[in-house]
């Protein structure tokens, strides 16, 4: 009898365990749990931690992570306004904001990345569609705009703006938001809130980016023809300035040389001038000297003169021809250029 009611106490405590274990469940301070009813949600979403109760066997506990949950979009192909295919990968940042109305709508986690991927993904699309490359790159609005015009370089270089770095009217924060906006109203009717979206990568797709690199080799090519051309036109100018710099001062030195050489002949000239004023013997040795010194610069060994007997020129000749006849007792001079050659011989020492 004694085992009989030990083994019935032991049911009825087995029991008892079980019927707590289907009744009782806890809630941690991450969570927040639905109650469903042959699948289908009863009463409130309990979102408050600690021990609950429950119907036992009827009632199924749901539970839903309370916390920011990230969602990693997978990257994408778009256009883009003007018309450049770039991959756009994405990222965000979401939690259960309705457990109830996401549980009738999506069941679980995975189905909801998956309905993000669609709505984030096409929002995505439509609004780099509406939008420059450049938009989506950059984000300083206020960012000097560099105006580096290609000149003189060649005809084909001469109205080219090369390097030009455009403005923008959004940039990338403003799309950022756009999408945002345009998700967050289509995401909450599943029981989700949205709370960021960012665009984690930006890129060319492989088609694109060989065309991309060979226009910025084209772009630094230019930039660097016109660098050297405008380095050969300083160059040249550099060197025209110095011909002209060096011609200047040759032309002050000559003239400056040559009011020296005026001075000095002006002062020759006076010396001169008081020296053959001096008196008759000065004047006679005056004229000697400058008559030997146009022996000298005239008359070489090679020198053939055509004069008049009675020329001036030869006038210290005759007289030297005359001296040595008288001392020839009376010889009689036929030739008054006789004595040349002594007289030239004369000079020359």
């Amino acid at each position: 009898m004694k085992s009989v009611l030990s083994l019935l106490i032991l049911l009825a405590g087995f029991a008892l365990y079980i019927l707590g274990s289907a009744s009782l469940y806890s809630v941690s301070e991450t969570e927040q749990v639905i109650i469903t009813q042959f699948g289908k949600p009863v009463g409130d979403t309990i979102k408050d931690a600690g021990l609950h109760f429950k119907t036992p066997f009827i009632q199924h506990v749901n539970r839903f992570d309370k916390r920011i949950l990230e969602w990693d979009g997978p990257p994408v192909n778009m256009p883009t306004r003007d018309k450049l295919y770039i991959v756009v990968d994405s990222f965000a940042r979401w939690r259960i904001s309705d457990p109830r109305v996401f549980f009738e709508n999506l069941r679980d986690e995975r189905g909801a990345e998956s309905r993000l991927t669609d709505i984030v993904g096409s929002e995505t699309r439509n609004v780099i569609a509406r939008h420059d490359f450049i938009e989506a790159i950059r984000n300083t609005k206020d960012r000097k705009v560099a105006k580096e015009v290609a000149a003189g370089v060649g005809s084909s270089l001469a109205d080219s703006r090369i390097g030009t770095l455009p403005p923008i009217m959004k940039g990338r924060s403003e799309l950022e938001k756009e999408i945002f906006t345009n998700a967050a109203p289509k995401v909450k009717g599943f029981g989700i809130e949205l709370i960021d979206i960012r665009f984690k990568r930006i890129n060319y797709t492989p088609a694109v980016s060989q065309t991309i690199y060979q226009r910025m080799v084209s772009e630094r090519t230019q930039i660097a023809e016109r660098f050297k051309s405008e380095g050969a036109g300083e160059a040249a100018k550099i060197l025209g300035q110095r011909e002209r710099e060096l011609k200047q001062i040759e032309s002050e030195a000559y003239r400056k040389v040559q009011e020296i050489e005026g001075a000095a002949d002006a002062r020759a000239t006076e010396i001169y001038a008081k020296a053959y004023n001096q008196d008759a013997e000065a004047a006679g040795l005056f004229e000697f000297l400058k008559t030997m010194e146009a022996y000298k610069a005239v008359i070489t060994p090679d020198t053939s003169l055509i004069l008049s007997t009675d020329s001036r020129f030869l006038r210290y000749l005759k007289s030297a021809d005359d001296e040595g006849g008288a001392g020839s007792q009376g010889a009689v001079v036929s030739d008054p250029l006789r004595s040349l050659p002594s007289l030239l011989d004369m000079v020359k020492q």
